[in-house]
């Protein structure tokens, strides 16, 4: 190999017309076809044979990045390795590109794309500071710039981040692309630097009181963000957060007014109905005329549902910083007991919530719809302003 560098130019490139492999040294040449084409080669000798590899077709790789890539390629040769196996090699990611690897080898286990969406949404949103770096670079520090933040504010999230981080950076190592010890392990290491998480809380989540929905539901129209109006469908059926943020338009029936939640976004593990009142039915079909995805309220990222937090930042825009999403239900009960007559059974019929035995459950199967759909119908009326209370 001639450790003759540099013979070629920019110009003498660009004119050269003549079919053939044409040296600028060190083993990189420049390959001109028949019909005109230029790329580059990079040609060594290895236990007396000639060996070549392509480095890429010419003006797209460029002289100088031609030269660049010539240059891995010798000192590769030099410590007696192979350029092409070198090559072949899979290339170190950062974090983030091993992080959405990782989903993707493992999302076959889920139930639903509720985990996989949550997944995404905590490794991406929490973890700005970190999906760029090469994902060997990722140390200690790193991690705890992640968790502290949000460590004691929101417990559970960053405990189950901690866990997905540290299974990520698992993955790398079983794929060669880190060594030594993972940084986010718990035991023996991140458990000695992060304070005791608190415990969580049992009990009635933050509400507000019922006598003011219906004067925020109406400040609640006049934002214009999809997590107004997924909030507003929240309120208006009384159902969970991630029973709605997950919905998709196959299970509404405008016909019946019914929404149809499948069982695996139910916190029972059973499909739940929800009859839907005038206005809900309303707020559905006017996202329907124009819908863009599969969700009914769909996020930033394409293909993929309003974020679990979303409604949540928006209470917090709206200033409204004492109450939960969650606790609309428990206002929705508390305006049922003290407001209306609907039996008792109906309301937790209405709240998904499983009341007495099988067989006194069998016995209502049969007209709890109804019974529920004039309770749904009522609320609605009552966030209206209207007084339907039986």
């Amino acid at each position: 190999m001639t450790r003759t560098l540099h013979k070629l130019s920019d110009v003498s490139i660009k004119a050269e017309k003549k079919p053939g492999r044409h040296s600028d040294g060190g083993g990189l040449y420049l390959n001109v076809s028949p019909s005109g084409s230029k790329s580059w080669l990079f040609m060594w000798t290895r236990d007396r044979k000639r060996r070549e590899m392509g480095l890429g077709s010419y003006p797209v790789v460029t002289l100088a990045k031609a030269r660049s890539k010539a240059g891995d390629c010798r000192a590769a040769v030099e410590e007696g390795k192979d350029p092409i196996a070198e090559k072949a090699k899979e290339a170190e990611p950062t974090f983030g590109e091993c992080a959405d690897r990782y989903i993707a080898s493992i999302k076959t286990e889920w139930r639903n794309a509720k985990h996989e969406y949550q997944w995404n949404q905590t490794l991406t949103s929490f973890c700005e500071t970190i999906r760029p770096k090469r994902v060997s670079e990722i140390k200690t520090d790193d991690v705890l710039k992640v968790l502290t933040p949000i460590w004691q504010e929101k417990n559970e999230t960053a405990s189950r981040l901690r866990g997905r981080i540290e299974r990520v950076l698992d993955y790398a190592k079983v794929k060669g692309w880190r060594s030594g010890e993972n940084p986010a392990v718990w035991r023996g290491h991140l458990r000695n630097i992060l304070p005791k998480r608190q415990k969580l809380q049992r009990g009635h989540l933050p509400a507000m009181p019922y006598v003011k929905i219906p004067v925020f539901v109406r400040r609640l129209r006049t934002a214009e963000a999809m997590a107004a109006r997924a909030l507003e469908f929240t309120i208006l059926t009384v159902a969970r957060s991630g029973e709605v943020t997950f919905a998709r338009w196959p299970e509404i029936d405008f016909d019946k007014k019914l929404w149809n939640v499948p069982k695996e976004r139910m916190k029972a593990g059973k499909p739940h109905t929800v009859p839907l009142s005038d206005r809900a039915t309303e707020l559905l079909e006017q996202l329907s005329e124009a819908r863009t995805s599969e969700f009914i309220f769909p996020g930033e990222r394409k293909d993929m549902p309003l974020s679990n937090m979303a409604m949540l930042m928006l209470l917090r825009r709206l200033k409204v910083n004492d109450i939960t999403v969650h606790g609309f239900r428990s206002g929705f009960r508390d305006w049922c007991g003290d407001e209306t007559s609907f039996p008792r059974e109906v309301a937790e019929a209405a709240l998904a919530h499983k009341v007495g035995n099988e067989v006194e459950r069998a016995y209502r199967r049969s007209d709890a719809l109804e019974k529920r759909r004039k309770l749904m119908q009522a609320w609605a009326d009552y966030l209206e302003g209207t007084t339907s209370t039986t």
